[in-house]
């Protein structure tokens, strides 16, 4: 018999599909024809960065501090201490990418 390996997929990547799972512009199935997924998979990747999403917004995350979690670096050290991190869209998606990459 012959051995398949099995496919790794990056958090970084899982983010991508699933956010644009979530955008709700195609259907899982195309989703999944163009990333080269089984629809399924999109599917639990959606779930999942659905129900994760809400941690995001979270005060309390343990021991991380949230702006070390979610500011770029370039801004850790000049961001003041009592504002939230309201980037742009395309930072907002590498935020929920770059957490999507500690939590997988």
């Amino acid at each position: 018999m012959s051995e398949t390996k099995r496919k790794n997929f990056s958090g970084e990547f899982k983010a991508k599909v699933a956010l644009e799972a979530v955008r709700g512009i195609k259907t899982v199935n195309e989703i999944g024809q163009e990333f080269g997924v089984h629809p399924t998979q999109v599917g639990m990747w959606k779930k999942e960065l659905q129900e994760q999403a809400s941690s995001l917004f979270d005060s309390k995350r343990g021991n991380a501090n949230w702006r070390e979690l979610t500011a770029p670096r370039s801004m850790r050290r000049t961001w003041p201490k009592n504002r939230m991190f309201l980037g742009t869209m395309p930072e907002c998606i590498q935020m929920v990418m770059h957490l999507a990459r500690r939590t997988i």
